[in-house]
C-alpha cells in the first residue's frame, strides 16, 4: 500500500478562470452584475487592460452577460498583450484546455510563462504542471519543482502537495522524504486531499516521520470525508487489519465499497473480503455504506457552501 506511487503523484487539476470581480459575480446575472458588466465594457472598449481583463472574466462565467468562451478570449487576449497578469494567465488556461479557442498546449505554456514571471501564482502552479508532464514544454522535472516551489512558498496547497511528491519520488530534486512532509502537511493542513494521503502513508510507513499508525488514519479519514478513493481504500485496509483503529469488517467493507467505485485494488479488497463475512455482515456492509455515503454527501454539502 504506497500513496506515493507514480498513479498519484502530481496529480492537479489547473485552476480555473481568475479574476478580481466581486463575489457578487458568482451568484447570478443580477442588476448589480449587468451594472458592473456595462462599466467594465465601457473601460474596456477606451482601452483599459484591467477593464478588458474583468470583460473576459464577465464572457468566461456569464456574470452579467450570455457567457461566451470566444468573446471571453478575445478580451483576455488584449489585456494580456498589453501585460496584464491575470489575462495572461486565462489566457494560457483557454488555450491549454481549448476554452473558446482552438487548443493549443503551447500557447497555453507561453502565457502562463509571461503571467508566472510577473508573479502570478496560479500561472506559477500550472506552469510546474506543464513542466512535470511536457505539456506544451518539454518536459523538465527540475524545472517543474523551480515553479512548484516559488508557489508552494506563497501558500498554494496543490504546489505544496506537488512539490512533496517531488521530494518523495526524487523526482526533479534529492530525494528527501523529511521535505516531503514538510511540503505535504503544509498542503494537507489546507485540506488538500492527496496530501493527507499521502501524509498519512508516510506516518503508516515511517517515511520521513516517526511510524504512528494512529496519525495515518487520521489524515487518511480527513482525505476519506473529502470522497478521495485512493484514502477510503487505505482506511478500508486499516480497518480490516485493525491497524491505527480498531479492526472493523463492516467498517472496511463500507470504505472499500465507496472506493471501489474508482479503484481496481479496491473492488479486488471487497471481494476477498466478502468471502470471509457472513450474510448478515454482508447485508450490514452494505447498509453502513449507504449510512457513509450520506455523511460524506452532508459532509462535502456543507463545505461546498462554505466556500
Amino acid at each position: 500500500m504506497n500513496p506515493l506511487s507514480q498513479r498519484e503523484r502530481l496529480i492537479l487539476t489547473m485552476s480555473f478562470f481568475v479574476s478580481l470581480l466581486p463575489a457578487l459575480a458568482f451568484a447570478g446575472m443580477t442588476k448589480e452584475e449587468v451594472a458592473i458588466y456595462e462599466n467594465n465594457r465601457s473601460m474596456a472598449e477606451k482601452g483599459d487592460s484591467r477593464a478588458q481583463s474583468q470583460l473576459g472574466f464577465h464572457y468566461a462565467t456569464g456574470a452579467g452577460v450570455t457567457k461566451d468562451s470566444a468573446e471571453a478570449m478575445k478580451w483576455f487576449r488584449r489585456a494580456a498583450e498589453k501585460g496584464h497578469a491575470a489575462a495572461q494567465y486565462n489566457l494560457g488556461y483557454g488555450y491549454s484546455f481549448g476554452l473558446g479557442v482552438e487548443r493549443d498546449e503551447t500557447e497555453g505554456a507561453k502565457w502562463y510563462r509571461k503571467a508566472a514571471e510577473q508573479g502570478n501564482l496560479n500561472a506559477q502552479a500550472n506552469l510546474g504542471v506543464c513542466y512535470a508532464f511536457g505539456k506544451g514544454v518539454e518536459k523538465d522535472e527540475v524545472e517543474a519543482v523551480k515553479w512548484y516551489r516559488k508557489a508552494a512558498e506563497r501558500g498554494d496547497a496543490p504546489s505544496q502537495a506537488n512539490l512533496g511528491s517531488c521530494y518523495a519520488a526524487g523526482e526533479g530534486v534529492m530525494k528527501n522524504m523529511g521535505e516531503a512532509v514538510k511540503w505535504l502537511r503544509m498542503a494537507a493542513e489546507q485540506g488538500h486531499a492527496r496530501a493527507q494521503t499521502s501524509l498519512g502513508s508516510c506516518f503508516n510507513h515511517g517515511q520521513g516521520v516517526a511510524e504512528d499508525e494512529l496519525e495515518a488514519v487520521k489524515w487518511y479519514r480527513k482525505a476519506a470525508e473529502q470522497g478521495y478513493a485512493h484514502a477510503q481504500y487505505y482506511l478500508g485496509f486499516s480497518f480490516a487489519n485493525g491497524q491505527g483503529t480498531a479492526k472493523s469488517e463492516i467498517e472496511a467493507f463500507a470504505y472499500y465499497s465507496l472506493a471501489a467505485t474508482s479503484l481496481e485494488e479496491a473492488r479486488s479488497s471487497l471481494s476477498l473480503l466478502k468471502k470471509t463475512l457472513t450474510q448478515d455482515q454482508i447485508s450490514a456492509g452494505v447498509k453502513r455504506t449507504k449510512e457513509l455515503q450520506a455523511e460524506l454527501d452532508v459532509k462535502n454539502a456543507s463545505r461546498n457552501n462554505g466556500k
